[in-house]
């Protein structure tokens, strides 16, 4: 059988049956935080600083030139893990010169926000540079419908990026060079 140990607890001192000490340390700790650069921010009018390699809200970006970089390839679609984009392809309206030796273009590209973990995937795989992670990470909706991004959302939401490749810019003066020979 189990021996019971009953233990016998110390008297406690004037000032413990006070709880003076302890009053004084909570003051202490109090006045030692009046006196502290304030960390609250009084968001939204105050946002964080964000680090240089944060991943936030997935947008499409236009070059310089204000065209679509997006040409339909789908591996962004391919290679997102939760399967929240989702792209239409279509073809390229023939009155744009410029995009001759693209074959497709994008009819509807989507990416639904409820689903989307963030994980950078969709840009890292991009060969033409069309999407980018931007600073935001704050996104709301009162409805599933308000958080599923469309084609135009995107591109209000990204906008144009300088292009450090200016791809279709150098496959016209590479062609053009081609044919001074």
């Amino acid at each position: 059988m189990a021996k019971t140990v009953v233990l016998q607890r110390k008297p406690l001192s004037l000032s413990e049956r006070t709880y003076l000490p302890q009053i004084v340390t909570g003051l202490k700790t109090t006045f030692s935080n009046m006196f502290k650069e304030k960390v609250t921010l009084q968001y939204p009018e105050e946002k964080p600083n964000i680090p240089k390699n944060y991943r936030g809200v997935p947008t499409l970006v236009k070059d310089p030139n204000g065209r679509e970089k997006c040409v339909s390839c789908q591996l962004c679609e391919f290679v997102c893990p939760p399967k929240a984009i989702r792209i239409t392809p279509g073809s390229v309206p023939e009155d744009e010169v410029d995009r001759e030796h693209v074959e497709k273009a994008t009819q509807e590209f989507e990416i639904n926000m409820l689903r989307c973990i963030y994980c950078g995937y969709c840009q890292e795989v991009c060969p033409e540079e069309a999407i980018f992670l931007q600073d935001e990470y704050s996104s709301s909706g009162y409805t599933r419908e308000e958080m599923i991004n469309n084609k135009e959302k995107l591109y209000e939401l990204g906008g144009t990026l300088p292009d450090q490749h200016y791809k279709w810019d150098k496959k016209k003066v590479a062609e053009g060079e081609g044919n001074a020979h």
